[in-house]
């Protein structure tokens, strides 16, 4: 028996958030005693890159290598994902909820019959039948879901888990699957991803500014903080809107939602659309001149100051500690 962990991985590197997922199954393992952790990967990455999942939990890899699925045609995965569960015994998966993630969960439930909890934030309550705590209204409650059937799924919010690495490195094995025409009957015709050296929902920091900013030509502080954290950049709507900076920078409920370890914010209000789409972060920097800026309500920790003087300051104190 084993609990089972999809991974995800892009550019040759599994994703922060899988790694996420492998801790949380370890853990897991440890409380219901339901034996190892076993991670399943598909598509084109090196052996090497897998094994590295070890440090987070997993004892082993099975890697489904088809080229078919680099692609990541969501029923392909869900039936090789479906395939792996049987393989190995287990009766839960666990997955980063991403949008692959959310799609693959759903038609793997079917597949397998399992019950599936999204955006889960804590181990199972497990003394009273199977309580799943989970994160809802864009992180503003949370809710108890009572789990029954015997299979489970289980879909870890990103930043929700302690990070584990200190494990062994995992043993790689191939998978093979078998996959039907109708597991393709969608192809993936075309990609387009936004540009830049880190992506906003990728993002583990991220730096973003509002009309505070005063215009597009002073945004080279906002990114030469973001180069020095190592962040992405991001903007409100507003910005956007009048062309500022582009529309994939938006973040907020109507633009992209993040979910960082560290969320700063310059020069931006804190109107409630926009806080719906941040308010998942760990940790919120807000810098805003004005005292009563709504968004200092919702900050971690929060400097009243002219964005100008306060910016390139930070800046320079933190090259320096970095």
């Amino acid at each position: 028996m084993a609990i089972l962990v999809y991974i995800e991985h892009a550019g040759g590197k599994v994703k922060k958030t899988s790694l996420e997922a492998v801790s949380f199954a370890n853990a897991l393992a440890a409380k219901t005693n339901e034996g190892e952790v076993v991670a399943v990967a598909l598509g084109a990455i090196g052996d090497d890159e897998l094994a590295s999942v070890g440090s987070a939990g997993a004892a082993k890899v099975l890697h489904a290598a088809d080229d078919r699925l680099s692609a990541g045609v969501i029923q392909a995965h869900a039936s090789a994902v479906a395939q792996a569960f049987e393989k190995v015994g287990a009766k839960t998966v666990v997955l980063a909820k991403s949008s692959l993630g959310d799609a693959v969960a759903a038609r793997l439930a079917i597949k397998i019959k399992a019950g599936l909890v999204s955006n889960v934030v804590e181990l199972p309550d497990t003394n009273s039948g199977y309580q799943v705590k989970r994160s809802i209204y864009t992180g503003k409650a949370f809710a108890m879901t009572a789990v029954e059937t015997e299979n489970k799924i289980l879909a870890i919010k990103k930043n929700a888990v302690d990070l584990k690495t200190d494990g062994a490195p995992a043993s790689v094995e191939s998978f093979e699957v078998s996959l039907a025409d109708s597991d393709f009957a969608s192809k993936i015709t075309s990609t387009e991803q936004a540009t830049g050296e880190i992506l906003l929902p990728e993002a583990d920091i991220v730096v973003s500014g509002g009309r505070g900013m005063k215009g597009p030509e002073n945004w080279g502080m906002i990114e030469d903080l973001a180069k020095t954290l190592g962040a992405a950049t991001g903007c409100s709507k507003p910005v956007s809107d009048i062309g500022w900076r582009p529309h994939h920078e938006h973040v907020g409920q109507t633009g992209v939602k993040v979910a960082p370890t560290l969320y700063v914010a310059i020069g931006i209000s804190g109107a409630i659309q926009h806080l719906a789409g941040v308010n998942s972060s760990k940790y919120i920097v807000v810098i805003n001149k004005d005292p009563e800026a709504p968004f200092f309500k919702a900050a971690d920790y929060g400097i009243v100051g002219d964005a100008f003087e306060v910016v390139p300051k930070l800046n320079e104190a933190l090259k320096a500690e970095l």
